[in-house]
C-alpha cells in the first residue's frame, strides 16, 4: 500500500475510538511547508482514556463502596464497645460488685472480694501474731571459731534437729556463718524443712546466730535446747531455798514439767524429778465410738515424742472416721515420722492413743468434736529417765543440786558450770487474738481471712480493747468509671450514625451509608434503648431509668451525665444502681442492651457482619469486571491503535517524497509551474 493510500485508510476509518487528524497539518506536510508526523503515544491515549469511560464510572463505585467499609466498620467498633461496657456492668465480678472497706482505725486495714455483702463490722485486736525467736550467746565475729557443744531445735509442729558446733569432724558449724548456713538449708528425713531462718547480727560488741520463725504463730514456733549429760545447779547456801518456779526436762522418754513451791530445798526438788513420769497413754473423752463413726471434717489431731520430736499430725476429710485415724497412725509409725509401738484403738467404745513401749512418752491432742479431749490416761506413764541427786550440806552448810541422765537431756535452766554456747528466747510464737463482731477469734497470721466472709483484715498494730469500725461498701469510683464509660461509647456511636445523615455542602450529598438499612435500624435501636425501666418483682427503687443515675439524651440523641445525680445515687442507694443493670437475676438494663444489640455485633450473624460481607462482595464483582473489560478490550483496542497510528505516521513520513516525484512525473517545478 502506498503511503498515500495508508493516510487514506486512515482518514476514512470509521471506529470509534480513532482520534480526529488535522487535515491541514498533513496537507501543509505534503507541500513541504511543514515537518509531517502525528504524536501516536498521545493520539492512542486519547482515544483510550475515551473507551475507559466505563471503568471509571465503576472504579467511582469501588470508592463508594471503600468509604462505605470504613464507614460501617467505625460504627461497628463504637457498637461493640457499647455492648463490652454492658457486658462488665452485668457480672458478678464486674464493677458494680467491686467492694470498698473503710476503717476507723490505722490498726486494722482491710480488702473485701467482689460480691462480699455490704455492712458494717467491728473488730478488736487484742494481740498480734508474733515469730518465735532465739538468739545465741555473743562471740567476736561471725566467722570466730566456736566452742565444742551441740543444741537442739524443736519444732512445735514439724522436725527437730541437733547441731554440733566446734571444730569437731560432723559438727554443723565451725563458726556462726558455717552454722546458720547449716540450719537454713537442713531437710529432716521425711524432706521437711525446720520452718526457720537464721542469720548473723553484728554490732560493736560482736556477733550473734539469729534464728526467727518464717511464720508467726503458735503452730510455727520453735525452741532451742541444750542438751546435757550431767547439769549442776546454783549452789545453795545455808539458810537459802528455792522459790515459787518450774523445772522443764526433757529426756529421751519425753517432757516433764517439775514445780517447786516457795521454801522447797534442793532434796524435795531431787525427789520431785527422780519420781517424774511422762504420760504414755491418751483416752477420749467421749465415748461409744466405733471404726466407722466419723470425724469432725477439719479437725486436727497430733501425736508426738517429746524426746525425738517426731510428730504426726492428721486432718480429717469429708467423710473420714476413726478407723481411718488410727490407720494413718499405724502407717506414720511404719513410715518413721512416729516412734516405734505408737498404736491407735478403740477401747470401751473410747479412742486411745498409746506409745506401746515402756521407755516412751507422748503428747496427743486433737479439736476433733467427736472424739472429745485426748487427756492423759491416769497411771499408764513411764519414767523420766533421770537421776537427780541433793548432797548433803557441806561444813558450811551449803549444798547443790546434780541431774543426770543416760541420754543427752535438756533443761529450760543454765548449768552453774555455764557452757560455751547458749541460745536466749527473744519472743515466743504467738497468735493473734481478736474480737470479731463480739465473737473471741485467734489466728496464726496477721493476715486474717475468713473471720468476716470475703474479708481479709490487715492486722497492723493492737487497739487496746477498742474496736476498729470498718463499713464494707461498693466501690462507687469504680462504678462511676464504668458508667462514664459507657456514655462515652454510646455519644461515639450515635455520633457517627448520626454523621451519616448529615448534608455536606461540600460533596452535595449525605453520608455514604444514609440508605444503608443496618445504620438506619441502629439510629433507632440506640435511641429506644434508653427508654428501659426497671421495675422490681418486689418493693421499689430509686433508680428506675437512665434519668435517675443522671444520664439524659440531648436533642441530636448524645448523652450527658449529671455528675453529681450520679453520685448521690452510688453513694446512697448502690444497691439499687446495681439491680437497675443486673436486675435480679443478671436481666437488668445492661442484659436487655446487650440482647438487643447483639443483632448488630453477632461475629457470625449479626447486621454489620452481613452488610459488610455484601458491601465486600460487591466491590469484589466490580474488580473483577474492571479486570475483565481492561484485559479483553482495552489493552486489544490499545494494540490496534497503536499499530494504525504509527502506520499513519510511516505514511505522512513517506508523503512529501511521493509528492515530489509524482510532480516531477507531471512536470511541474517546485514552484508549482508546468516546464513543458
Amino acid at each position: 500500500m502506498s503511503s498515500v493510500s495508508a493516510v487514506n485508510t486512515l482518514l476514512s476509518s470509521s471506529a470509534p475510538t480513532v482520534a480526529p487528524v488535522n487535515i491541514s497539518s498533513i496537507l501543509a506536510a505534503s507541500a513541504g511547508t511543514a515537518a509531517p508526523g502525528i504524536d501516536v503515544t498521545s493520539a492512542v491515549a486519547a482515544a483510550i482514556y475515551a473507551d475507559n469511560a466505563p471503568a471509571r464510572i465503576w472504579e467511582g463505585d469501588q470508592t463508594t463502596l471503600t468509604n462505605q467499609t470504613t464507614a460501617l466498620t467505625a460504627i461497628q467498633t463504637a457498637t461493640t464497645a457499647i455492648a463490652t461496657d454492658m457486658e462488665a456492668l452485668n457480672t458478678l465480678t464486674g464493677p458494680l460488685s467491686a467492694r470498698t472497706v473503710t476503717s476507723s482505725s490505722s490498726d486494722v486495714t482491710a480488702t473485701a472480694a467482689e460480691g462480699t455483702v455490704l455492712g458494717d463490722h467491728t473488730v478488736v485486736v487484742n494481740s498480734l501474731a508474733a515469730q518465735g525467736s532465739w538468739y545465741s550467746s555473743l562471740e567476736s565475729s561471725p566467722t570466730a571459731p566456736l566452742a565444742a557443744g551441740s543444741f537442739t531445735l524443736t519444732t512445735t509442729a514439724g522436725p527437730s534437729a541437733t547441731f554440733q558446733t566446734g571444730t569437731a569432724t560432723g559438727t554443723a558449724g565451725d563458726t556462726l556463718t558455717d552454722l546458720a548456713a547449716t540450719i537454713n538449708s537442713y531437710i529432716s528425713p521425711t524432706g521437711a524443712s525446720l520452718g526457720v531462718t537464721a542469720t548473723v547480727v553484728s554490732d560493736s560488741t560482736g556477733s550473734r546466730l539469729a534464728i526467727v520463725s518464717n511464720s508467726p504463730g503458735t503452730a510455727a514456733d520453735f525452741s532451742v535446747s541444750e542438751p546435757f549429760t550431767a547439769w549442776t545447779a546454783p549452789e545453795m547456801s545455808s539458810g537459802e531455798s528455792l522459790g515459787a518456779n518450774s523445772l522443764t526436762l526433757t529426756s529421751a522418754a519425753g517432757t516433764a514439767t517439775i514445780a517447786t513451791t516457795s521454801g522447797e530445798t534442793y532434796a524435795t526438788l531431787a525427789t520431785a524429778i527422780n519420781s517424774a513420769t511422762i504420760p504414755a497413754s491418751y483416752t477420749s473423752t467421749q465415748s461409744s465410738l466405733t471404726s466407722a463413726t466419723v470425724l469432725t471434717a477439719g479437725s486436727v489431731t497430733t501425736i508426738q515424742d517429746p524426746g525425738t520430736g517426731q510428730t504426726m499430725t492428721y486432718t480429717a476429710v469429708a467423710g473420714d472416721t476413726v478407723g481411718d485415724l488410727n490407720s494413718a497412725i499405724a502407717a506414720a509409725m511404719t513410715a518413721g515420722t512416729l516412734s516405734p509401738g505408737v498404736t491407735g484403738a478403740i477401747t470401751g467404745g473410747q479412742e486411745v492413743i498409746s506409745s506401746g513401749s515402756t521407755a516412751l512418752g507422748i503428747t496427743v491432742a486433737t479439736n476433733d468434736s467427736v472424739l472429745g479431749a485426748m487427756g492423759a490416761t491416769p497411771g499408764i506413764t513411764v519414767p523420766l529417765g533421770l537421776t537427780a541427786t541433793a548432797p548433803i550440806p557441806d561444813s558450811d552448810g551449803n549444798t547443790n543440786l546434780t541431774i543426770a541422765g543416760t541420754t543427752p537431756f535438756t533443761i529450760n535452766e543454765p548449768s552453774s558450770t555455764g557452757t560455751a554456747f547458749q541460745f536466749t528466747q527473744a519472743t515466743a510464737g504467738t497468735d493473734a487474738s481478736i474480737i470479731v463482731d463480739g465473737v473471741p477469734a485467734d489466728y496464726s497470721s496477721n493476715t486474717v481471712t475468713g473471720a468476716i466472709p470475703g474479708v481479709t483484715l490487715n492486722l497492723l498494730g493492737t487497739t487496746s480493747g477498742s474496736q476498729v469500725d470498718l463499713a464494707i461498701g461498693s466501690d462507687a469510683t469504680q462504678v462511676s468509671t464504668a458508667i462514664n464509660q459507657f456514655v462515652t461509647d454510646y455519644n461515639t456511636a450515635i455520633g457517627l450514625v448520626n454523621t451519616q445523615f448529615t448534608f455536606s455542602s461540600a460533596t452535595g450529598s449525605e453520608g455514604a451509608l444514609a440508605s444503608d438499612p443496618t445504620v438506619v435500624s441502629l439510629q433507632s435501636t440506640l435511641e429506644q434503648a434508653l427508654n428501659y425501666v426497671n421495675t422490681p418483682a418486689t418493693g421499689t427503687t430509686t433508680v428506675s431509668t437512665l434519668n435517675d443515675l443522671g444520664i439524659s439524651a440531648g436533642n441530636d440523641g448524645t448523652l450527658t451525665v449529671d455528675s453529681t445525680t450520679l453520685d448521690n445515687a452510688l453513694t446512697n442507694n448502690p444497691t439499687d444502681v446495681q439491680n437497675f443493670f443486673e436486675g435480679a437475676s443478671l436481666n437488668g438494663f445492661a442484659n436487655s442492651l446487650t440482647n438487643t444489640l447483639s443483632t448488630f455485633t453477632d461475629p457470625a450473624n449479626g447486621a454489620f457482619t452481613v452488610d459488610l460481607s455484601g458491601i465486600s462482595q460487591s466491590s469484589a464483582n466490580l474488580t473483577s469486571e474492571i479486570n475483565s473489560f481492561e484485559t479483553n478490550y482495552i489493552a486489544n483496542q490499545q494494540t490496534v491503535l497503536t499499530a494504525m497510528y504509527s502506520s499513519a505516521e510511516i505514511a505522512l513520513q513517506q508523503l512529501p517524497q511521493e509528492m515530489q516525484q509524482l510532480n516531477s512525473e507531471l512536470g511541474f517545478t517546485n514552484n508549482g509551474s508546468s516546464s513543458g
